[in-house]
């Protein structure tokens, strides 16, 4: 493979992104649906319930799901808008094949079907099966994320998958395990009701999980004090009553400093710490020089500001503490983590009504996707590839020998550099768009073009399939049956309202499909979704993630199961460790030391300026779906750097004039948008477009130590005003930029 074979504008003018409105009048057979599927958004990892309204087997429009739990009908500008994908003139209805100089053609699915695997063979058999890897997401259900695990491992035999939740949840997992030996967040989020004090760090939930706005306004409805830690005065930090603008890549050192403070006064749970815990004393040694001027120094929040958080959060009897993105995307993501973990159990707080901790996963299926194996270091329950008795117990599940099952392989952003020292020269890719999503990503696009041979499973043609030689039409989440994971650790069903149109297919069937012509048609016999979700049960059985006793009617009776849930006659646990009694191997919450250092890039004379980067309500990750949709993209049309007016007046850019940003990796060029919401060292990019509008083009590729997550979060930039008003954002066309 080399370049495009044609231009970015012809393959924009053929598949989009084109921007799809409902009619003035809605679709035909709103009113007179012939059903109402009770499903899930496929937007963020709150899984929303929704109903689907479905006319001659088309989605023409939905209705709120009033009973289900956790969003009681209340849908955001996304979930509203969710159904517009389905029939969009954009969809992909057959396969389609790589034509230089023409684009992409359209193919037999037999064709489509030879070429893959003949590519898959021959790569194989020249360089070894690990030189064709896989690259999978987590909005995929349960089911496909347990599929694609075992697809890569026992039919291609490769050690080479990894998948997008390694850009997302994966700091907060290792996080997870290191203290409490399970990857969970530790209650329902109604316990969020009667907490007295709330943390929320780094999670802009007001536009990135609307409808978890509800259970924090409900706590404060009952008197409690909410503390936002954010570089932004995010919508959720207006109205906080204290917010805390954290000098991006310093968060580790604002905890340790609450961390001190609370042993300085004596605001501990001794006999927590002393009866369920190991190492408080080596994470207390590790911060004993953390003072409250320290500390402002470092993160730039007022000593006072600081002390007042650590007071609040000492005093209460209940407390929740919520983080997301904003503290993972680092180098340091799992320090981070740690470092709220440790102010959690040193005042005892989990375990306990309207106490808890937890991290909010971004995916549509965030936290079942990273649990059941299509992780380069994982197998289904949240095992560990690398552990011998692992191994065996998902090899006698699978049917195969323990010793041809693939070791760890690469991380995604690995994988990227394996490809370009020659070590990968095939890619499947399945809800991965790398080429928007990976930092540096114009280093993301030379390996693709690196690479002898790419086939990806999609829906719509994002910006990476692109580059692909073949790419098989798949299927949306209403036209599949399976499961997901919500945020709080509640397995939901996702019903199949429709079927894929034209000649697409589902991605299982897909899946299966490649097995077969690779020779393992024997270990992949499934005839439905619920024989796989069958299979997953007894995998996950005895491990962190035990989903064995979750079956589909009892979660069709219950409105969803929290896992773990080890028997049929288990009613799911929806607030861990009530027991005091720990997924460790001792049994304890362990304390872990967590040293402040600096992050990976640093500003200096060259680069003075800190760039972050997040989400806009409107736009879900890559953009692959809501970029489409022509409501979400009126909303917001383009991305704005958001600059402060004392910044803006150091370097004399006004309001919506073109400013050249600059890294060590690149430069382009984005309107002013002066607010005074931000800090006055940082300016903040949102990340859900390609090409010249792409934040991730600057984002540098410094990876977390332990869990390889990039560090989005901090990178040195520069500004050069350009003279310029940018025009009207409307007529920008940003959402299909190359």
């Amino acid at each position: 493979m080399a370049h495009l074979p044609v231009s970015p504008e012809k393959l924009i003018e053929q598949f989009g992104p084109h921007l799809n409105y409902p009619p003035r009048e809605g679709f035909a057979g709103r009113d007179e649906p012939d059903k109402a599927v009770k499903t899930h958004c496929c937007f963020c990892g709150m899984q929303c319930g929704i109903k689907l309204l479905v006319k001659n087997d088309k989605v023409v429009g939905f209705d709120p799901w009033e009973e289900f739990p956790f969003n009681q009908g209340r849908l955001c500008p996304k979930g509203v808008q969710r159904y517009m994908q389905n029939n969009h003139p954009d969809r992909i209805l057959q396969p389609l094949q790589r034509n230089e100089g023409v684009g992409f053609t359209p193919v037999s699915w037999d064709e489509a079907m030879d070429k893959t695997v003949a590519e898959i063979k021959r790569i194989q058999e020249k360089y070894g099966k690990n030189a064709f890897s896989v690259l999978s997401g987590v909005s995929l259900t349960n089911e496909k994320s347990y599929l694609m695990g075992k697809f890569a491992r026992v039919a291609l035999k490769t050690a080479n998958l990894d998948y997008n939740g390694r850009l997302c949840m994966v700091s907060a997992g290792a996080g997870n395990k290191k203290a409490f030996g399970l990857d969970r967040t530790s209650n329902t989020y109604a316990d969020l009701e009667k907490a007295e004090v709330i943390i929320v760090a780094g999670a802009n939930i007001s536009e990135t999980f609307p409808t978890l706005t509800h259970w924090v306004w409900r706590a404060r409805d009952h008197g409690a004090k909410l503390i936002v830690v954010d570089p932004r005065v995010i919508p959720l930090a207006r109205t906080a009553d204290l917010h805390l603008p954290v000098r991006p890549g310093t968060d580790s050192a604002l905890y340790g400093a609450i961390l001190r403070y609370l042993a300085d006064h004596d605001m501990l749970d001794h006999d927590f710490i002393d009866n369920h815990t190991t190492d408080f004393d080596k994470a207390l040694a590790a911060v004993k020089d953390y003072t409250l001027e320290w500390a402002e120094e470092i993160t730039g929040i007022e000593k006072a500001k600081i002390e007042l958080a650590a007071q609040w959060w000492g005093k209460a009897k209940t407390s929740f503490l919520l983080h997301a993105r904003g503290i993972e995307h680092h180098s340091k993501g799992v320090d981070n983590v740690l470092g709220c973990i440790n102010i959690v159990l040193a005042t005892g707080r989990i375990g306990k009504p309207y106490c808890g901790y937890g991290t909010i996963t971004g995916q549509g299926n965030g936290q079942g996707g990273r649990e059941h194996g299509h992780k380069c270091d994982q197998l289904p329950g949240n095992r560990d590839i690398t552990n011998p008795e692992h191994r065996k117990y998902i090899a006698g599940v699978w049917g195969i020998d323990e010793k041809d099952m693939p070791g760890k392989g690469y991380t995604a952003y690995e994988l990227i550099e394996a490809i370009h020292r020659g070590e990968v020269k095939g890619l499947l890719s399945i809800c991965f768009n790398p080429l928007v999503s990976l930092p540096n990503n114009n280093y993301v696009r030379e390996a693709l073009e690196k690479l002898e041979f790419y086939v990806c499973i999609d829906f719509f043609m994002n910006e990476t399939a692109r580059h692909a030689d073949i790419i098989l039409a798949g299927s949306l989440q209403e036209e599949e049956e399976g499961t997901v994971t919500t945020a709080e650790g509640r397995v939901v069903r996702i019903r199949k309202a429709v079927n894929p149109p034209g000649h697409a297919r589902s991605d299982t069937s897909i899946i299966l499909e490649l097995a077969k012509r690779l020779g393992a048609e024997d270990k992949f016999t499934y005839r439905n979704s619920e024989e796989l979700f069958n299979e997953l049960r007894v995998a996950s059985k005895g491990g962190t993630a035990d989903y064995y006793g979750i079956t589909y009617q009892k979660i069709e009776d219950t409105m969803g199961v929290f896992w773990p849930c080890p028997t049929l006659d288990h009613p799911g646990t929806p607030r861990l460790w009530e027991d005091k009694k720990f997924a460790t191997p001792d049994g304890k919450a362990h304390f872990n030391s967590v040293t402040y250092r600096d992050p990976g890039e640093i500003t200096d004379e060259e680069y003075p300026i800190i760039l972050t980067t997040g989400r806009v309500v409107s736009q879900y990750l890559s953009g692959t779906q809501t970029r489409r949709i022509g409501k979400l993209v009126d909303l917001y049309p383009e991305p704005k750097l958001e600059i402060h007016p004392e910044l803006a007046r150091k370097y004399g850019i006004k309001q919506n004039e073109l400013v050249q940003v600059s890294t060590r990796r690149g430069t382009d060029e984005f309107p002013a948008n002066i607010v005074e919401t931000i800090r006055t060292d940082t300016v903040f990019l949102p990340y859900h477009w390609p090409g010249k509008k792409s934040a991730n083009q600057f984002t540098p590729a410094t990876l977390d130590p332990v869990s390889k997550i990039p560090e989005f979060k901090v990178c040195a930039c520069n500004l050069k005003p350009l003279g310029v008003i940018s025009p009207p954002s409307t007529a920008s066309g940003a959402y299909a930029s190359i």
